[in-house]
């Protein structure tokens, strides 16, 4: 395990996934949109007089979510340790509010906010806060969909300029191989990293750190094998979804082979359409998270 342990540090240390801030055992890591080069309209103020305030930033964008268990805890209790990470890095609030003081659906609609199922927005119930650091900008938005609470941060570093090393610490280690607990002590667990276009059954870039971590966990244990299985909601017909699903889950099997150098006859991938959701699909949020794949482990 000290292998796949490694293997985490190397995750969480390299660019495309550099974590800034701590969080929570159990949280992951959902989507990482990064732009060598792109513009960010940081917003500078609450919704009035039919717009968001915002000043626009260039350089190198970071766009990235997470997904973290909170049961009943408040926006602000999710928000309130990473802004205090934050301000002991050295950057200033310069702006911070609430959902009806920040404008309600005006406010949530009128700024940048990564789509469904990266990001999850309950209008009524989310904070925002922008900060600075030099000439370094960052936002932070925060909801729930309890149990869940989803964390955005867009980050802009001017171009030619280089951001703080990221922290590695033996929580973020700990949180991240969580994900093996979970895969060892249940049987299974959800990909929740993994990030596929909406109606698309292409795997996102990446790097995905739940795929490394798998490949390190079958290089410790030789004599286990893992089935991917592919999940969707129940939008459409049977068939359809079930064909969908198992190529999300061929997907994931290939970037395992050709990306992590996993044997192929050490993976399989099926597809179940929307046969096991874990939650009700009668609402957006609900389908969001039965749109999912997992990996089963299967002991020789």
């Amino acid at each position: 395990m000290i292998r796949t342990l490694c293997i985490c540090i190397a995750i969480l240390a390299a660019p495309a996934l550099a974590q800034e801030l701590n969080f929570p055992a159990g949280a992951r890591q959902i989507s990482d949109r990064t732009s060598a080069l792109d513009s960010y309209d940081l917003p500078t103020g609450v919704f009035a007089d039919g717009s968001v305030p915002s000043r626009t930033v260039e350089g190198r964008v970071k766009r990235l979510t997470w997904r973290l268990q909170v049961g009943s805890s408040t926006t602000l209790q999710i928000l309130a340790p990473l802004r205090d990470q934050l301000q002991a890095q050295g950057f200033e609030i310069a702006f911070e509010c609430e959902a009806r003081n920040c404008g309600g659906f005006d406010f949530r609609f009128g700024t940048e906010v990564v789509p469904t199922p990266d990001m999850y927005v309950a209008i009524h119930d989310y904070r925002f806060l922008s900060a600075a650091r030099g000439d370094e900008v960052l936002s932070l938005l925060v909801s729930r969909n309890p149990p869940d609470g989803y964390v955005q941060m867009i980050r802009v570093t001017p171009l030619g300029t280089q951001p703080a090393p990221p922290l590695v610490t033996e929580e973020t280690v700990e949180g991240s191989a969580g994900l093996l607990s979970d895969l060892s002590g249940t049987g299974h667990v959800i990909l929740d990293d993994l990030h596929f276009r909406t109606g698309e059954v292409a795997l996102g870039e990446g790097p995905f750190a739940s795929l490394a971590l798998l490949a390190g966990y079958l290089v410790e244990n030789p004599s286990t094998r893992l089935a991917l299985v592919g999940h969707t909601d129940d939008t459409g017909a049977l068939p359809a979804n079930i064909a969908v699903s198992t190529k999300r889950a061929e997907a994931v099997r290939a970037r395992l082979i050709e990306a992590h150098g996993v044997a192929a006859d050490r993976i399989e991938a099926q597809g179940v359409g929307y046969l096991a959701p874990i939650t009700s699909n009668a609402t957006p949020e609900g389908r969001d998270i039965n749109r999912r794949v997992e990996a089963v482990l299967l002991v020789n």
